[in-house]
Formats: C-alpha cells, structure tokens, sequence
C-alpha cells in the first residue's frame, strides 16, 4: 500500500511521516501535557506545521502506566476546541482517544484520523470508525494503562504483536472498514518491559510486512531512559535515533514529540540512500 487515506487526505508512504504529538492533558509522562490550554495547545500545533508535521495527534486523556481514565465530557472538553481551531490547516488532525463518543464528536469537528491504543476494542469503537471516513490506528497493547506494566508477559512478544494487530485490522475490514485506512501500531512501552521493547524494535521488519503501514511511537519512552540514563525531558538524542531504527526497518510513521529535530535527521537519512527514507 503507498498511501494512507484519512478523509479528505491521501497520506503517500513513499517516505516515512512524521506525526507532532499535542498533548492537551494535565499528566502526560513525558512532561508536555497542555493541562487543557487551548491556547498554548494551538501554538505548538502551529509550530509543528511550520516545523514540517504530516499528522498532528491531538488526546485528551493520558495513557501513561498508572494512569486514571478520564471522563468523555472532560476529555471532549480538552480536545474540541482544539480540533475546531485547526481543522483548516493543510494537514489532517488525529484523535488520540478509545471512546466511541470522542471519536464521532473529533472526526465531526474536524479529524481526519482516529489513533485508538485498544485498537477499536470498546464497546461502539469499531462501529464509530466505520461510520466516518477517517484514517485509523490499530494499536496493541497489553492490559490497561492503570495496571500494564505490572506484570508483563509474552512467549514471543514480536508474533503475538502482529497477531492481535492481523486480527484487530481483520475485524476493521470486515466492519466495513477499507485497507487503505488503516494503520498499525506495535504499542511500544504499552504492557511491555524495556526488553519487550527492544525484542519488537528489533523484529519490526516482520510487522511491517503484515500488509498495512506501520506507525511507531518510541520517542521519550521509558526505555529510551533506560539506555541512555537520560530523564524524560532530555531524551531528544535517543528518540531522533529510536524514530530512525524504526524508519530504518520499515516504519511508515514516526510520532514524536519533537518534530523539528526529527524532520532533519530523515532529511538527512533520505538524502543519503538509507534504508526506509
């Protein structure tokens, strides 16, 4: 597939993408969360156009390991007006969100995407993507956020991963939903340990030949944290190099929450022939 289709969008594949991550929450763990300021929410999505994002994704309820859900009123709260502020700009807005609610109220006011870490599983999901036109992310992910990192186990973390994600892309399918909207996500740092983590990185070519694009969301994680010694706020160095090992062995997306520098290094890696760019 060479393309992703997210609305009014066509998405080509022929490089790797990058998508800005906004976070318009009061407990991100990577330190960025918005608290639900639309205003310095909207400036930052802006600079990431600038700075040369394909996809902004946009969520309103965090997802760290021990997070507590949110409401759908406060996290279309968060999100809408962000939504509506940017929906004019020339490349398409994602919903971060699993709520069916929140899916239909971001797509209705102006998303072109749903990026869903339980992968379309809650009840009313798969029949609010269906019902749209947007783009979708199948994301695997073991367990919840509140408890996912408890205790994580796997016999072979890589072929469990492309199992669930063949299987959730299936149901999509068979929901009505077409191929060439859907996208999938390994999950990284969701119910894995840091070496699960870096079992998938290192078989990330078999995912990327299960027949949909991959997109791949390692930056500031935890593991990175855990190679480097680097705290959360000073992990640019290694998720600018994680997002190139990704692209390296496939990858299709790279969500990020440092366009700018990330952009560059793909320039770079693009103009020198290296594999993915």
């Amino acid at each position: 597939m060479n393309f992703l289709h997210c609305g009014r969008f066509r998405l080509p594949l022929d490089r790797p993408l990058v998508m800005g991550i906004i976070n318009v929450t009061p407990d991100s763990f990577s330190g960025d969360g918005l608290a639900g300021d639309a205003a310095r929410a909207l400036e930052q999505a802006r600079r990431f156009a600038e700075e040369g994002a394909d996809i902004l994704d946009i969520g309103g309820e965090s997802s760290r390991p021990g997070a507590e859900p949110v409401s759908a009123e406060d996290e279309l709260r968060r999100v809408l007006p962000v939504i509506e502020a940017l929906r004019d700009l020339p490349l398409p807005l994602s919903i971060d969100t699993m709520k069916p609610e929140v899916m239909r109220a971001a797509v209705a006011a102006g998303a072109s995407m749903i990026n869903d870490i339980r992968a379309l599983q809650a009840p009313g999901a798969i029949e609010a993507a269906a019902g749209c036109d947007a783009g979708v992310c199948l994301m695997h992910m073991q367990g919840e956020p509140r408890t996912m990192q408890a205790d994580p186990v796997y016999s072979d973390v890589v072929k469990e991963v492309g199992e669930f994600l063949v299987e959730r892309a299936r149901v999509a399918r068979h929901a009505g939903i077409a191929a060439e909207r859907i996208c999938i996500d390994p999950g990284f740092g969701f119910g894995k340990t840091a070496e699960h983590n870096l079992e998938l990185l290192r078989g990330l070519d078999a995912l990327c030949g299960l027949g949909y694009p991959v997109l791949v969301g390692l930056s500031r994680k935890s593991v990175l944290g855990k190679l480097t010694g680097r705290k959360v706020t000073e992990r640019m160095a290694a998720s600018v190099a994680a997002a190139l090992s990704a692209v390296a062995r496939g990858a299709r997306i790279v969500r990020v929450h440092d366009v700018a520098a990330t952009r560059d290094a793909l320039a770079v890696w693009r103009v020198a022939g290296l594999p993915g760019a």
